[in-house]
């Protein structure tokens, strides 16, 4: 009886929605939703989270600025190239249904002010299927947005190219990732927003050569479609597979944002990427003259020096300060970016992008994990083959637009499984080298816990590098140095003496600059009082050399190297 009460409500409810051009269905969990409610919502399911595909100009009026947007190139005449029977007559019954003239609208906006080149793909225009005019209009766009100097954005959703128009179809994907090269060249920012679908030609031209990669949730990504891998290759996919989060894991996709986060993120990547550039853009704070808090004096105080083993067991206490302890006391804003576009996102290498009191910066760091959880998520901080390139992809990105960057590094080396070697351990820490050494933007290096070996000095490339007073950074650890040249277990304290691997051997060798007090010891009490250390005197490094040219942070970074 009660259950049939409730079958009646909801039926009711139904009923008194009508008409019904009010209400829209999930796709997803088959719920009958008010259209309104649904807008409200920003085309998202109230019930189950599913994400409807936008029409061109709600995705508009939900991002660009009000009567911001002038559309480019929207005059361009549609032809049929291989003179495929009935492509005309269909090209006209889908332009009268949408109202669209081509599957992409593009042309000029602001974002909160800022001005942008803002292109929208619209699935329901032959499934958003990438033809010569819409090629056109892209490549178009992207040239006059290289002569005016504008960052671009392009919302992706396409079922890849026109089957209609061919191999002309096909030419579209070299022209546009052309113009984008050519964009790219002149030092301007791209985004692609990849929602569903993104496949086919799209997915292999523009959607996949942004300077920063976002994605909405839960869309299909990829090269070939489901359908077509699984009769291909007679083998069910995995549930989630292609799908944003699975792009996020195999490092393709920067990040998944919201639908209600995506004008907010927009607008930061668009203002630290493309706001003044130079290394003195500091903001006021209290921070720069910041004292140690009593109890950090007080520690130091009643502290006592410790041996090189015992700096060797404090550098490994997972109770230890982490690289996202001091990220979030000294950067405002921070975003992280995911990925090396090449395989896969490694937990244990975090990056990003945020402010040092108004000035942009990139931050890189090693996290080991602050509990067994984290640890195990983290790797423990030995970074594969992937945490490196995802590093250098990050550096790239910053010496494009004049960012200095900020590496923190705690790791006992790089991680020494097969599946590294099987990735080329030994190249992405040689190409880090390669690379860093001639980075023509600021890079400091902050050793904060254990810097072992190589897989520490794939991040530690800097023009200057800082050490935290009870960190290390060795060939490898007093247990390898004392099995190795002594054959024995017992003389691990005499190889950590011997081996000079603590700040103060370090600073005078001239291998780190600056040591970096620890107030009697890195622990939650004197955290904010090396944190705010750090920051004053990166603020004080930036603007000191703020007139270098990246040529000269270039050389002297070189310079530092050659002469051990």
């Amino acid at each position: 009886m009660w259950q049939g009460f409730r079958s009646a409500k909801n039926y009711f409810t139904i009923r008194n929605m009508k008409p019904e051009e009010d209400v829209v269905t999930c796709k997803q969990c088959g719920a009958i939703l008010n259209k309104q409610d649904t807008r409200d919502n920003k085309y998202i399911c109230g019930k189950c989270g599913y994400y409807f595909r936008v029409r061109t100009h709600n995705r508009l009026r939900m991002v660009a600025d009000p009567d911001s947007f002038e559309e480019w190139f929207a005059d361009i005449e549609e032809t049929n190239p291989l003179d495929f029977p009935g492509y005309e007559e269909k090209l006209k019954e889908v332009q009268e249904k949408t109202g669209q003239k081509e599957g992409i609208t593009i042309g000029r906006a602001t974002i909160n002010g800022e001005p942008v080149v803002l292109g929208v793909c619209d699935s329901r225009f032959l499934m958003g299927s990438m033809g010569h005019v819409y090629g056109e209009r892209i490549t178009a766009s992207v040239e006059r947005a290289t002569k005016e100097k504008l960052p671009v954005i392009l919302f992706c959703c396409s079922g890849g190219a026109r089957m209609q128009e061919g191999i002309m179809s096909l030419m579209q994907m070299e022209k546009t990732s052309a113009a984008l090269k050519r964009h790219s060249d002149a030092g301007l920012l791209y985004i692609p927003v990849l929602t569903d679908p993104t496949t086919g030609g799209v997915t292999a031209s523009f959607a996949m050569l942004g300077d920063v990669i976002l994605a909405e949730p839960g869309a299909l990504i990829g090269f070939a479609g489901p359908r077509v891998i699984e009769k291909t290759i007679g083998e069910k996919l995995p549930e989630g597979f292609q799908r944003s989060e699975f792009q996020l894991e195999h490092g393709f996709v920067d990040a998944i944002v919201e639908r209600k986060n995506l004008k907010k993120t927009l607008y930061r990547i668009i203002r630290i990427y493309t706001g003044t550039k130079g290394y003195a853009n500091f903001l006021p704070s209290m921070a720069d003259n910041a004292q140690p808090e009593e109890v950090a004096r007080e520690q130091q105080m009643k502290s006592k020096p410790l041996s090189a083993w015992e700096k060797v067991k404090a550098a490994r206490s997972v109770d230890r300060p982490s690289t996202l302890d001091y990220m979030d006391l000294i950067f405002d804003d921070f975003l992280e970016l995911h990925g090396d576009r090449l395989f896969r996102d490694d937990p244990a290498v975090i990056g990003g992008i945020a402010y040092l009191d108004g000035q942009p910066v990139t931050v890189i760091g090693i996290q080991k994990g602050k509990d067994f959880k984290e640890c195990a998520l983290r790797n423990y901080g030995m970074c594969s083959p992937e945490g490196y390139r995802k590093a250098l992809r990050l550096m790239k990105l910053s010496e494009k637009f004049g960012l200095p960057v900020i590496t923190f590094v705690n790791t006992s080396g790089a991680y020494p499984g097969k599946e590294a070697e099987e990735n080329g351990q030994g190249e992405a820490i040689a190409r880090n080298l390669y690379e860093m050494s001639a980075l023509k933007i600021p890079v400091i290096c902050m050793m904060i816990g254990e810097g072992g070996s190589g897989g520490a000095l794939g991040l530690a490339v800097g023009n200057e590098v800082w050490m935290m007073e009870n960190a290390t950074y060795s060939i490898l650890s007093p247990e390898g140095f004392s099995s190795i040249l002594w054959k024995s277990s017992d003389r691990i304290e005499e190889a950590a003496g011997v081996m000079k691997l603590t700040a103060a051997d370090l600073n005078r060798l001239n291998i780190v600059e600056k040591i970096i007090p620890e107030y009697g010891g890195a622990n939650e009490w004197t955290l904010r009082s090396i944190a705010m250390f750090m920051k004053k005197n990166l603020k004080e490094y930036l603007k000191e050399n703020a007139n270098k040219s990246g040529e000269t942070w270039a050389k002297e970074r070189y310079e530092r190297f050659r002469k051990f």
